[in-house]
Order: C-alpha cells, then structure tokens, then sequence
C-alpha cells in the first residue's frame, strides 16, 4: 500500500496526516501522539475513527498539526484520519459518515466588528 495523504481541518486548526501500513504508532510533529496531547479524553478522541473500523493497530500516521488549540488540533486529526480510513477502503464511508467523524465542523470565532469591545458585545450605554 502506498503511503496516503489528506487534511483535516477545525476552527485554525490544521492536521496533515501522512497514512501507511505499519504497527499502530501515530506520530504528531516528531513526537508521539500521548505526549502532544495532555489529556486521555483527547487520545480517545483521536483513536475513534480507528477503533469504529476495528484497525488500531494496522496503520501507522505521521501528523503536520498547527493552529489553534488542543482540542481543535485532535478533532482536525481525528478528520483527517477519518479521510484516509475512506481513501482505503470506500466500504467504511456509511459507519464513520453515521457517527460523524466525516462531518468537517464549520463553527468559526466570529470577526470583532468595528466600535465594539467584540464580536457581540456592545460598550455601555448612557441615556444622559
């Protein structure tokens, strides 16, 4: 199998995935995946495309992540994995589309407008 590329995007996060046949190890800017992201709750997360095709331990993936914080960076990963598990094998496509791990997630920080403290937020009003 040759080596498989795709992308994965949320909020200004950004993963670039590099995918191929090995033994599981999953690899997020040169260092492994358990000591880039803090948390257990954002390890699960990544492995849930994996674990749902039943292939943990059949592929290893190398990640280019910046942007964003760490729980963008592991649902932009968690996209992308998702991507390459499709470009395998097409007969995944109605279990991960059915749990979402497709679905690229649209939410943006909304833009601060001009002659406001924010994006919603208005300065104080003053009657007199």
């Amino acid at each position: 199998m040759e080596v498989i590329n795709t992308i994965g995007r949320r909020k200004s996060a950004v993963a670039r995935i590099y995918l191929a046949d090995g033994k599981g190890n999953i690899t997020v800017n040169k260092k492994d995946y358990k000591k880039f992201f803090p948390t257990k709750q954002l390890h699960i997360r990544i492995m849930e495309p994996l674990v749902l095709v039943e292939s943990t331990n059949k592929y290893d993936i190398k990640a280019n992540i910046h942007g964003g914080g760490v729980n963008g960076q592991a649902e932009a990963l968690r996209l992308a994995i998702a991507r390459a598990l499709v470009k395998i094998d097409p007969e995944y496509r109605p279990s991960l589309r059915s749990n979402g791990y497709l679905t690229r997630d649209p939410r943006q920080v909304e833009r601060k407008k001009p002659g406001q403290p924010g994006a919603r937020k208005k300065f104080q009003f003053s009657k007199r």
